[in-house]
Formats: structure tokens, sequence, C-alpha cells
């Protein structure tokens, strides 16, 4: 408890699932909660009150995250409001799953603007921020099929993998600024998306997963926490797999 007291973290895209556990563990933690979202006012306006009543700082703002001028002017309202930004969690993200011969260039371009152009947009809006303050940590949440890859999922292998790179380059960028750069890189996780799934098609990831079983948005939550505290406080640049051994 209070690993994260007294910090102010930004969590796209934490309507539901990895982002909202997320955004639920930071405020366990002692975080200040700033969290986006694009679609459903109403989820949202009731997840904000339900971290107030748990006496959370909290403010959840529609936002694009594949907008520029958008994520500016976010990190900008967030500074105003919460008096400055410790943490940013880019985990905004969505699918347009499709075969390459029948993939549109809408599906992918999209899906990359979402996924990867919105972890540029969050990060180069809140740099001036970290570097006044000569501190901050970057979590930016990929997916072990950007590592590996998936037939029918050309557009999010990409725009996760991207991510990676990304992280990478940012942490040799600003280390010597005290600023930290990680990705996390969960596998197969049960949320609200993936419950739509056919308990075939769940069987058969779960056969590939040494730990036999999905990985809860609990136990990213925790590992997130642990990336934005202080105790990972000389972890910068790594790519961290949270997948039950799916990918080795």
């Amino acid at each position: 408890m209070g690993q994260l007291l007294g910090k102010v973290a930004l969590i796209t895209g934490a309507s539901r699932g990895i982002g909202k556990a997320i955004a639920q563990k930071y405020a366990l933690e002692g975080a200040k909660v700033a969290f986006t979202y694009l679609s459903s006012e109403e989820k949202a306006r009731a997840f904000e009150e339900e971290l107030k009543a748990a006496g959370v700082e909290a403010k959840g703002y529609k936002s694009n995250a594949g907008d520029y001028a958008q994520a500016e002017e976010l990190i900008a309202n967030i500074v105003k409001d919460f008096g400055g930004l410790d943490i940013i969690v880019n985990n905004a993200g969505i699918t347009r799953d499709n075969l390459l011969m029948r993939m549109s260039e809408e599906q992918f371009d999209e899906v990359i603007a979402t996924n990867l152009k919105s972890v540029f947009n969050t990060t180069k809006g809140a740099l001036r921020t970290f570097l006044k303050a000569r501190k901050g940590s970057i979590i930016n949440v990929g997916s072990v099929v950007g590592v590996n890859g998936n037939a029918g999922q050309a557009n999010y292998a990409a725009s996760k993998a991207g991510i990676y790179g990304f992280t990478k380059s940012v942490a040799k960028e600003l280390g010597s600024r005290n600023i930290r750069s990680n990705a996390i890189a969960p596998g197969f996780i049960a949320t609200e998306m993936t419950e739509v799934l056919g308990e075939d098609v769940v069987a058969d990831w779960i056969k590939g997963i040494p730990l036999q079983r999905p990985g809860q948005a609990e136990e990213v939550a925790d590992l997130c926490v642990f990336l934005g505290s202080d105790r990972s406080a000389y972890i910068t640049g790594q790519v961290i797999n949270i997948c039950g051994g799916m990918s080795m």
C-alpha cells in the first residue's frame, strides 16, 4: 500500500479492462488518477465517482489519444487540475482484425493511430513537464503479439512492435534526465474483450500458456504499479512480458 503516494498518474483508455484495473490499483496505492475515455461518457463518470468515493483525487477526460492536438490539450489540463504529472500509462488501444489480403488501408491506419501514434502524442505532450521536474515514468502497454506476430493481426502486431522501438529510444534519450521509459507485453488476459470468445478459442490459447490459465487484469496492474513506483528506479528501456510463459 502507498507505493505511489502523492504521484499524479495518467492512464489512457481506462474506462474498462486492463486500463480500468490499472487506474483502480493506482488509486489503491495512493496515486492521484487522471484517465481518458473516448466514448461511454456515462461509464466514465461512474468510474470517476467510484474512485472519488474511495477518497481518491480522480478525473476522467474525454480525449482521442490518436489526435496530437487533443493529447497536448489533455496534458495541459491534467497539469492544471492536478498540479503536475509523474506517470503516464499509455494503454489506449483497439483491434481491427483481418487477414492482410482483406485488410483495408483504413483498418491499418486506425490501429496505428490509436495504438502507436497515441504513445508519441502523450509522451511528447508530457515532455516539458517531465523535463522541468527532472523525473517521470512512462509505461507503454504492448502485447505479446508485437513480439511474436499473429495471423489476422498484422496491423495490431505492427503497432505494438513499434511501441517497443519507441520505448527503447525514449529511454536512451531521456535517461540522463531521470525519466524512465518501459513497456509491458501482456499475453492472454481475461477482460470484457475476451469474454466474447468461444470456449474452443480460449482453450486453444490456454494450450500455449505454460501456466495453463489466462492472466488477470489485476496482475498486469501490479506490474504497472511497480514500474510507476520508485522501487523500479533503476529499470528503463525494457519490454517486460506478462504472459504466463507464452513468449519465451
